[in-house]
């Protein structure tokens, strides 16, 4: 069979998926169990995939499916908690004190404290806390679900303290070629990721200040009442403003610092910024904006998390309110810290299965170490913080169970799926189905390769909802592309990282998982339609930026 036979097998389960969720509509629920099964028959048939080697994979994805629950139920149970306990309230007073303009709150909540959130714990959690926040205060459920994702872009290549650089790029380069590369040249492998640091963060800074633009622009677009661009561009010099204040301090914590801290640096400096500029109304427009008002919404704008905050306020001082979401922030910052023995404390709870079925497929979780724990923890803690009667609480658990069960059905299809197409390469003869396609596309793309590599990334974290993941898959792919070619093979690594964390915009279970959180599960494919819209800008920019830099700039590569 010929590899671009192989390549149009490989695609089918994602055009598959693509097709029933986002051009007929069909809810992921219905769609990706169907997926799953065609996936597992291709890797049978013509991948050749042993059936214990289907079910290992599978059970590894259910052990992912585990983490991501785990992260929503910790991320719905703090906010109910707030709610009950009467911080939201508070919380919400105290954004209509900074501004009423809803586009400045998409600014300061979605874009700064989401990048934070993303910087510091990574894997989703920014939707997955920020989704339910903006419902809180407000916003339509859809709307929320669309804003999170999209967060999910410029800070994810060093989410989680830089794992998808330290665990992802490294990962993926350990092999022996590049190793004695490094050494015939007295270079050790932190050498040369600072120099794919270097490179990320100036293609992510320069596509991502426009980021918080694009996010307000298509708040008012879709969720206006005058479903009008020229609402949301018509804060251009405060939105501007709020992209170059998280992307300057980003840019130089990468290029300086390294790949731990850029998203939460960049976030923080910026957050300090950009309210004290609101507080000021510096760039502010005078008209303020505002959704229609909620009678006039359609009935899928709004899920099945609905938050009364008239009824849980008691006048709580705001930075009470603020106190679990900041320890929230704390503790993930200080449990990822490789300086510190905490994370290592937390990881030693260890819950796996190696070599499942006798295959080498492994897996196993941390549950310590997950952002639930945290979430989950400060949740409980807040009851005392916050002298919160059990009841209370109580409610605020039962509640935040009972909208777990619609996300479990569709990841239990969706993430198996996605381990199945990973390992596909367990059989005898081909490589898995990732990477059969980055080989076709390889094979008949040649020079103009760098406005490719960032799409490749993004199709890696499309299937696996992972920048960490898509990287291990493709890195050392896009290195050999990039070496064949006589070009810097930094650069294209590069662009491999840059583009997988465009891809969480469009990644399915991390929509489904964001969804969860609203309780709108079932209009994935609509959700995905919007973020598809940034996502091609992202990659178009990107790529553009990728071909100026090796082929007019002639960027260099230390192993060239």
């Amino acid at each position: 069979m010929t590899l671009g036979m192989l390549a149009a097998l490989a695609a089918t389960p994602i055009l598959v998926a693509g097709v029933l969720i986002v051009g007929f509509r069909i809810p992921a629920r219905t769609a990706m169990p169907a997926t799953y099964v065609l996936t597992a028959l291709i890797a049978a048939l013509v991948w050749e995939m042993p059936g214990t080697a289907i079910a290992a994979a599978s059970i590894q994805g259910l052990f992912i499916t585990f983490d991501i629950l785990m992260i929503i139920l910790g991320a719905i149970l703090l906010l109910n908690t707030l709610k009950y306990s009467g911080a939201l309230s508070s919380i919400r007073h105290g954004f209509s004190a900074i501004s009423p303009d809803r586009r400045v709150q998409v600014i300061i909540i979605a874009w700064m404290f989401g990048c934070f959130i993303e910087g510091a714990s990574g894997f989703g959690t920014p939707a997955a806390i920020v989704a339910p926040l903006m419902v809180a205060l407000g916003f339509p459920a859809v709307a929320a679900v669309m804003l999170g994702m999209m967060v999910q872009s410029t800070p994810v290549t060093f989410g989680a303290v830089g794992t998808p650089v330290l665990v992802g790029v490294r990962g993926g380069l350990d092999s022996p070629e590049v190793l004695e590369a490094l050494a015939a040249r007295g270079l050790e492998m932190s050498d040369y990721l600072q120099v794919v640091t270097v490179n990320v963060v100036s293609l992510h800074a320069i596509a991502g200040t426009i980021m918080p633009l694009f996010m307000v622009a298509m708040m008012t677009r879709f969720f206006g009442a005058n479903k009008s661009w020229r609402e949301g561009l018509s804060i251009f010099p405060f939105a501007l403003l709020g992209g170059v204040a998280f992307t300057v301090p980003y840019y130089l914590t990468g290029r300086f610092l390294g790949p731990e801290f850029p998203s939460i640096l960049g976030a923080l400096i910026g957050m300090v910024i950009m309210t004290a500029a609101a507080r000021a109304r510096f760039l502010v427009p005078k008209n303020s904006w505002d959704f229609p008002a909620e009678s006039a919404w359609p009935a899928d704008w709004s899920g099945r998390l609905h938050i009364d905050l008239d009824e849980h306020s008691d006048g709580m001082p705001l930075w009470k309110a603020w106190l679990p979401y900041l320890l929230v922030a704390g503790l993930l910052v200080l449990t990822r810290l490789p300086e510190l023995p905490f994370g290592t404390m937390l990881k030693s709870v260890r819950l796996g299965w190696d070599s499942i079925l006798g295959t080498p497929i492994s897996a196993a979780t941390t549950p310590l170490y997950l952002p639930a724990s945290i979430l989950i923890g400060v949740a409980c803690l807040t009851v005392l913080l916050h002298r919160m009667p059990g009841k209370k609480f109580r409610m605020a658990l039962s509640e935040s169970s009972k909208m777990l069960f619609g996300a479990g059905f569709v990841l239990i299809f969706a993430i198996p799926m996605v381990r199945i197409y990973i390992n596909s390469g367990a059989g005898p003869e081909l490589a898995s189905m990732p990477i059969i396609m980055a080989q076709w596309v390889s094979t008949n793309v040649g020079e103009v390769w760098p406005m490719f590599a960032p799409t490749i990334g993004a199709l890696g974290a499309f299937i696996a909802g992972s920048n960490t993941v898509s990287n291990l898959m493709f890195v050392l792919f896009q290195y050999g592309v990039a070496q064949n070619l006589g070009v810097s093979m930094a650069m294209i690594v590069a662009l491999q990282a840059v583009g997988a964390a465009a891809g969480n915009m469009i990644a399915i279970h991390n929509v489904v998982a964001a969804s969860a959180t609203v309780g709108l599960l079932g209009q994935e494919g609509r959700t995905l339609r919007r973020t598809l819209i940034p996502t091609i800008y992202y990659l178009l920019a990107v790529g553009t930026m990728g071909l100026i830099a090796i082929h007019v700039l002639q960027v260099g590569d230390p192993l060239t």
